[in-house]
């Protein structure tokens, strides 16, 4: 009879956490047991794990001891990472996790950090194929950017920017001649997301530095996440789930479709930047946008679960050519819809099921 297995999950309140719970507790094959962890002691996946510690914030005093000390105490089989912001510092105590005989569902960390760097990220795939990433610079100071931007079309055309590192949506804007101020001070909902090239350049003209920017063209067309299982370089299973519509950056609506294109670009990504296990793709437009090396949202049906073959890989309970087996059994067409939900507990923090 096999044994419960414990998997260990950073972010336990991520957006995408409470469903990954269910679904690898829910696995159909054997039992799982969740402990969790995150840096909000009410995270939301607290009351679904079956174990759960608050935590300092990734990369700040005290999380590296606060991880490794409750790793020691828990002695999870697997550390599944669902937190973008903890990815790197959970990868670079590989050695130490390790050591205590915890599988890790991750890659390393100089790996991770090549694809964290948009900038680094795209000039290699640009080695490999062009056609693979938007047109895009790097501006070293102000007065790059500006002759940058009229370069690449601007104000004709909208251009925008990111950081080289960065999480989310932070620091990213579109650069726009065009856009009505009325309407958006009246209408829309107040998150900044265009500026002007001089409301840009106000702001960094007496700046003490330039930041490292991404200035690039804005992707039209489809969007899709495209969700994969690597391994030594190999993309062994890929899903592309279309993203319909979003809200706060996460994706609330969206089907898996069937692109063979970009089952063969993300194909090539992998090959040349060797990340591991579960990963998240952006694309827009046939274009590469970004890669989120960790789990992401998923759409789950009885049979057909991402993270749960991960965690098996890491594991050695399933093979390479097994994970590539489910290529054949993707249920096409399945769709998700993302919804807001309550979970009510006692003062004492007990859940009120």
């Amino acid at each position: 009879m096999n044994t419960p297995l414990t998997i260990f999950i950073t972010a336990a309140g991520a957006p995408q956490s409470p469903t990954l719970i269910r679904q690898l507790k829910g696995n159909g094959e054997r039992e799982v047991r969740i402990f969790g962890v995150d840096m909000d002691g009410e995270a939301s996946g607290r009351f679904l794990c079956d174990g759960f510690q608050q935590i300092p914030q990734a990369g700040t005093a005290g999380y590296r001891d606060a991880m490794l000390n409750i790793l020691k105490r828990v002695r999870p089989d697997a550390l599944l990472n669902v937190s973008g912001n903890d990815v790197w510092h959970v990868m670079s105590m590989q050695d130490e996790i390790a050591a205590l005989g915890i599988a890790l569902v991750g890659s390393d960390p100089d790996v991770i950090a090549r694809a964290d760097n948009k900038f680094q990220l795209y000039t290699d795939m640009k080695e490999v194929d062009s056609d693979l990433v938007p047109q895009y610079a790097s501006p070293e100071t102000l007065d790059d950017f500006i002759a940058c931007a009229h370069d690449m079309g601007y104000p004709t055309r909208d251009l925008c920017f990111k950081p080289h590192v960065s999480k989310g949506s932070r620091g990213f804007r579109i650069l726009s001649q065009n856009v009505d101020r009325r309407d958006q001070l009246l209408n829309q909902k107040p998150a900044a997301r265009y500026i002007t090239l001089d409301e840009f350049s106000s702001i960094f003209r007496d700046a003490p530095e330039f930041p490292k920017l991404l200035l690039m063209e804005v992707m039209q067309g489809e969007e899709c996440d495209v969700m994969t299982i690597a391994y030594q370089g190999k993309a062994l299973l890929t899903t592309i789930k279309s993203r319909e519509s979003h809200r706060w950056g996460v994706i609330d609506k969206g089907e898996l479709i069937e692109r063979p294109e970009l089952i063969e670009k993300t194909a090539t990504i992998i090959a040349k930047v060797p990340l591991s296990y579960n990963i998240s793709i952006q694309f827009i437009g046939g274009k590469m946008i970004e890669i989120n090396p960790r789990t992401s949202t998923f759409i789950y049906d009885h049979d057909f679960n991402e993270p749960w073959l991960a965690v098996q890989l890491a594991l050695g309970l399933i093979t390479p050519d097994e994970v590539r087996a489910y290529q054949a059994k993707i249920p096409y067409g399945r769709r998700m819809v993302r919804h807001m939900d309550q979970i009510f507990f006692t003062a004492d923090g007990q859940w009120a099921h």
